[in-house]
């Protein structure tokens, strides 16, 4: 599960040959031939209140980050080597009040600011809300207004559970394609505001932006939110439920049973999946029984499922990767497409995988979910981003049958096979040595060549503290040295 949405900075590294090191959300890269001594960076220390490291308000007039001691912080991040900037340019911002009318003002202002200082820039598409998932306070992102106005009269346009609850995090995939949105499909909406940014930065691409990544769903991720931790709902390590309630993705369950001759499976999801906070031992869907995923129904449903995510983001991809083709064959403005998966990484030692079940993965001990997700991004030549790098399996509890070692070699496995390039980012804040190393080992393992770069997440004013920055900085220092 991404923590982004806590606000923060994070590093990102592109590796050895291919190096970053940078934070996200305001995010710093680093590249290891400039890379200077970190002391000079003392200056930030000014900062008491440490530095804002969210995008600027939805408030215009309350913007959340203060030019001057952002440019500071900037400069002083520029002289201990820094290289870039990662910032989510938020839908909820820029599309705010009325549809089709983007105010990027605050963009420029903090882009022209990042290049005039010499930065590069990662860019965070993200049609998402963090109103569940932040601490709350200015920073929360919603919505634009006039999606949650249309949301008050057909609450159906976000995901819903078995007993009708939903957030307004995101749109259900199942108003993709309907003109819901002020004769605009989802997918429009999606579209025109990635036409509308890069006609707004083109100038920027290559020299400044050198990443985008697309939201594709909650936290900016491509799953459904079958773990809604912010609204009390769910606590880990809970199985999480199955998201396709809405009338939208039912109709088009029904539609799909009826193509496979079984209308009868069309009525509703499984019935005996459990709930949030339910643990994968005693609930039959999970279970290798008759009525459990392995069956034919079972099958038929998560196939369903999680193809329709996979389509979600295909076209999606899809429609980026056209818009961003016309600067690809120039290497002056070629820019990286990317795209967040969560990192599920709790009942992974189970047959069934639950938790990654309901948050869209279909993978299990038969089945290699995350095979058809990386072809999906091959075909776009988009990268794989996912957390969980600072993790190891024998820090977590033996109940909660967790491996993030396990998922990571997973995905190693995958970006290999179908050769996509993966970006790394640990999932919690850690400054210990145990964590930091983990993070170093993950990112040169002898089978991650596809690793090019890591995210630390994130910069806030904890990663100053005494304790914390002697072990960070020479974690910048091994992290950035040619091998």
């Amino acid at each position: 599960m991404s923590a982004v949405e806590n606000g923060g900075v994070a590093c990102n590294y592109r590796l050895r040959r291919r190096s970053y090191y940078g934070f996200r959300e305001l995010g710093l890269l680093e590249k290891p031939q400039i890379l200077r001594s970190l002391r000079n960076v003392s200056m930030i220390s000014l900062l008491r209140n440490g530095l804002y490291t969210r995008c600027p308000s939805p408030a215009r007039n309350t913007c959340i980050f203060r030019i001057k001691a952002l440019t500071v912080s900037l400069k002083a991040l520029k002289l201990g080597g820094v290289h870039g900037i990662a910032v989510e340019v938020w839908w909820g911002i820029v599309e705010r009040f009325s549809p089709v009318a983007y105010d990027w003002s605050l963009y420029e202002q903090l882009f022209q600011l990042i290049s005039q200082l010499g930065l590069k820039l990662h860019v965070d598409l993200s049609f998402h809300s963090n109103r569940h998932t932040s601490s709350g306070g200015s920073g929360d992102v919603s919505l634009p207004l006039w999606i949650l106005e249309i949301g008050e009269h057909d609450k159906d346009i976000y995901y819903r559970d078995q007993n009708g609850f939903s957030n307004n995090d995101y749109l259900t995939l199942g108003v993709d394609q309907l003109p819901l949105f002020c004769g605009r499909t989802a997918l429009q909406c999606y579209e025109d505001f990635m036409f509308s940014f890069v006609n707004k930065f083109e100038s920027f691409f290559g020299n400044v932006i050198e990443e985008i990544s697309v939201g594709l769903g909650p936290s900016g991720e491509l799953r459904y939110p079958a773990h809604p931790f912010g609204d009390g709902r769910w606590k880990f390590p809970g199985i999480g439920e199955f998201q396709c309630y809405d009338k939208y993705m039912m109709e088009d369950l029904r539609m799909a049973a009826s193509q496979e001759g079984k209308p009868q499976w069309g009525d509703k999801g499984p019935q005996n999946a459990g709930y949030y906070n339910s643990l994968p031992s005693g609930v039959p869907f999970y279970e290798e029984g008759e009525d459990g995923f392995l069956s034919d129904y079972g099958r038929f449903f998560l196939e369903w499922y999680s193809g329709r995510l996979i389509h979600h983001a295909d076209v999606i991809l899809a429609k980026a990767a056209n818009i961003l083709k016309q600067y690809q064959g120039n290497e002056r403005t070629t820019v990286t497409l990317a795209a967040k998966i969560g990192g599920i990484y709790w009942s992974y030692h189970t047959v069934s995988h639950p938790a990654e079940l309901t948050a869209g993965y279909y993978n299990t001990a038969c089945r290699d979910g995350y095979d058809p997700v990386a072809l999906m991004l091959s075909r776009h030549g988009a990268a794989l981003h996912i957390s969980c790098f600072e993790m190891r399996d024998n820090e977590t509890s033996p109940a909660c049958l967790c491996s993030p070692e396990g998922l990571l070699e997973q995905i190693r496995t995958v970006s290999k096979k179908r050769i996509i390039n993966v970006i790394g980012r640990n999932n919690n804040e850690r400054f210990d040595k145990a964590g930091l190393w983990q993070i170093y080992a993950n990112c040169y393992h002898p089978q991650s060549e596809f690793v090019t770069s890591f995210t630390f997440f994130r910069m806030n004013e904890k990663i100053f503290r005494v304790e914390n920055w002697t072990n960070f900085v020479p974690f910048v220092k091994m992290m950035s040295t040619e091998l």
